[in-house]
This record gives structure tokens, C-alpha cells and sequence, in this order.
């Protein structure tokens, strides 16, 4: 019978003989083929943190963004869960924290939040790309990507970026629009199809 130690040195030589294929980089998808791809993209996640600063005003929230076809759901919440609501958005109306949809809702949540939120366009930006529905001004950076975009009155500095499901997709960005800025942090990302 071998001693124990001498199988153990075998199959820790076999094991250093392996070989470990690298994996190779994503195949760089061009630009104009990249957009449109995340502009149709009808079923995505994201959670992440806001901090948005108004003026001298500020406050800070967790953010989850759902995207199913024509409806979003965004979920704010500050520490804790203080202030969280709920904002859905369907092609019968924008309803917050469970009301019916409603025209006064956008009044109501410009009231809460401190400003206008961009919201029709947000489900673009937030992905790294303009919103197809009216103009814009863009930049993109050494990899292809977004690096400023202005649109709807809003310049938006994409400045990280994170690998989701073969592609990069944004990690952190920062929105201004006069005295309003939001920087918006992405933890993860599910389902981007």
C-alpha cells in the first residue's frame, strides 16, 4: 500500500500541470449597433444609491429601477426606509405609493423630490444611452461608451462603468441641471436584454 503523502504529491503535480485558459474580452459591439440594442431593451434591474443635492438642500436614497416593456417601477428610500415611495409608471398614467395613476402625480412628486425628475428619459440614461425621442449632444469616451450627454436640459458625466452579462454597462453617473445635481451609484445589474 503507497503512503498517503505520495498520492497527494501526485495529484498536486497533475493539478500544476493543468492549463487555465484565459477568458477572452467581450467582442466590442459598435457604437451605433450598441444604442440601439439598450434602447430597446424592454426588461432590466438596476439597484444602486442616489445622493442628489438641490441648492443647499441634500438627501440620500437607495434606488431600484424595474423596467418591463412600457412600465417602470422605481423605488426610493432614505436610511432605514424613511421616505421611501414607490413610483410606477404604465401607459395608463404615473400612480405613487400605490394610488391610482394620476395627472397631479408628477406635481406631487416634484413637491417631495425638490425638482423635476426626467423620468421619461431616465429609463434611457440610465443604461449609458440618449433617449431616441428628442435631440441630444454626446461624447463618448476611449471604449466607445458614453462619457457626457446632454438632453432635455439635463448634461449627465457617465465616469465608471461595470461588466453586466458580456457588456459595460454604467456604474456611476452624475446629473446637473441648474442648481440640481444627482450622482447615482449602481451595486448591480439583472437582465439587461
Amino acid at each position: 500500500m503507497r503512503p498517503l503523502w505520495l498520492v497527494f504529491l501526485c495529484c498536486g503535480a497533475l493539478s500544476a500541470c493543468m492549463t487555465v485558459h484565459p477568458t477572452a474580452p467581450p467582442v466590442a459591439v459598435p457604437w451605433v449597433q450598441r444604442s440601439a440594442d439598450l434602447q430597446h431593451a424592454d426588461a432590466w434591474q438596476l439597484a444602486g444609491r442616489a445622493a442628489v443635492a438641490v441648492g443647499t438642500q441634500g438627501w440620500q436614497a437607495s434606488l431600484d429601477w424595474r423596467q418591463h416593456g412600457d412600465a417602470a417601477e422605481l423605488h426610493l428610500a432614505g436610511p432605514l426606509g424613511v421616505g421611501a415611495m414607490v413610483l410606477k409608471e404604465t401607459p395608463a398614467g404615473l400612480s405613487l405609493n400605490g394610488a391610482p395613476p394620476s395627472d397631479a402625480v408628477l406635481s406631487q412628486l416634484q413637491e417631495r423630490l425638490g425638482f423635476e425628475l426626467p423620468l421619461n428619459n431616465l429609463r434611457y440614461w440610465l443604461l449609458g444611452v440618449p433617449d431616441p425621442g428628442s435631440a441630444f449632444d454626446l461624447t463618448r469616451n476611449n471604449q466607445d461608451r458614453a462619457a457626457q450627454l446632454t438632453q432635455a436640459g439635463w448634461t449627465l458625466t457617465y465616469d465608471k462603468y461595470m461588466m453586466v452579462s458580456g457588456d459595460w454597462l454604467p456604474a456611476r453617473m452624475v446629473l446637473v441641471r441648474d442648481a440640481v445635481r444627482v450622482r447615482i451609484a449602481v451595486d448591480h445589474w439583472d437582465g439587461v436584454r
